[in-house]
């Protein structure tokens, strides 16, 4: 019970937080729906339906993926979050045909909707609400890819680096943007139903909602897929890591590096040429030394390192160079 209890406790705390934010949302934005008959209400409630569920399974996704590595998985279950954002994916997808699919019937029959100032405060503290949330994804996004804005850059900057957050906070962030987004438009559409009698606004922006929401399933189904399927860390990432190398004294050349993301971990297996006349005990002492380094990055969650004896060819520079 212990060991859960602390698995918890290094759970994803965006998706946990968005999870309880989304869930009360989406059970007044129904009950507003169903006395107002209002489309654009009824599509902000299925878009917070889907984010509570999703984000529910990302937060177990991410709590499982922190479990320590077997012997029958020795590499850990990093890529577990990734399997549970697919699920999430996948109700999304149903969700945005459900809201498009309603959208589409309300541009054929436009319904006039009622309780106009119910609709309006429901929607007004979903903007509040799911602007929060978004916005405690953003610090969390920087937080992440250690990138630092001030201000109102810090949401393009987040934005820039969103690739690069761990998987449940990059959909929290994907979702609470559409969800505010989603928010916004159906205060538009209610707006001008009531006082311009637009009533084919309030199909136009279920349909908007809709497609954004397919938006997110695109965006975050690609990025959990290449996930799945293993992707090497970013240029940034790499040259972190190449410069704790490569700062050892006794280091004269990296021979090979791989750095594989796991989650929001990475994986490092690197061969490093060591400087001639070493016996082999100071060869291991060495690499137990660059072993121990290289933990001292919390983003590290493996090191496997091999030694060999330097050649006299930068290595490492030559496949720069054949890169660039």
């Amino acid at each position: 019970m212990a060991n859960w209890l602390s698995l918890l406790k290094k759970g994803n705390t965006s998706s946990a937080t968005a999870a309880l934010g989304n869930t009360g949302l989406a059970v007044i934005k129904a009950f507003a729906a169903s006395v107002s008959g209002s489309g654009t209400m009824f599509a902000s409630a299925m878009h917070s339906v889907a984010d509570a569920v999703n984000q529910g399974f990302v937060f177990v996704g991410s709590v499982l993926a922190e479990r320590r590595p077997t012997r029958r998985f020795p590499d850990g279950f990093g890529r577990v979050i990734n399997i549970f954002c697919m699920i999430a994916v996948i109700v999304v997808t149903v969700m945005a045909y459900e809201t498009v699919h309603k959208g589409i019937k309300l541009l054929e029959h436009p319904e006039e909707s009622s309780r106009f100032w119910l609709n309006f405060a429901v929607l007004l503290a979903a903007v509040a609400i799911d602007g929060s949330i978004l916005l405690k994804a953003t610090k969390e996004i920087l937080k992440e890819t250690r990138t630092s804005a001030r201000g109102l850059m810090k949401f393009p900057v987040a934005f820039r680096n969103a690739g690069r957050a761990a998987p449940p906070t990059r959909l929290v962030f994907y979702e609470d943007i559409v969800a505010t987004l989603g928010a916004l438009f159906a205060l538009v559409a209610i707006v001008c139903a009531q006082f311009l009698g637009l009533l084919i606004v309030d199909g136009i922006a279920t349909i908007l909602i809709g497609l954004l929401m397919v938006f997110v399933a695109f965006k975050v189904g690609y990025d959990n897929m290449v996930g799945l399927i293993g992707v090497a860390a970013p240029r940034d990432v790499e040259d972190r890591i190449v410069q704790a190398i490569t700062s050892d004294p006794d280091v004269t050349d990296i021979n090979q590096l791989r750095i594989i993301q796991e989650g929001r971990n990475y994986h490092v297996d690197a061969f490093v040429e060591l400087r001639g006349g070493l016996t082999l005990t100071e060869a291991s002492t060495i690499r137990l030394r660059l072993r121990d380094k290289l933990y001292t990055d919390p983003d590290i969650s493996d090191v496997a390192i091999g030694i060999l004896e330097d050649n006299g060819i930068d290595t490492w520079q030559m496949r720069n160079d054949k890169v660039t």
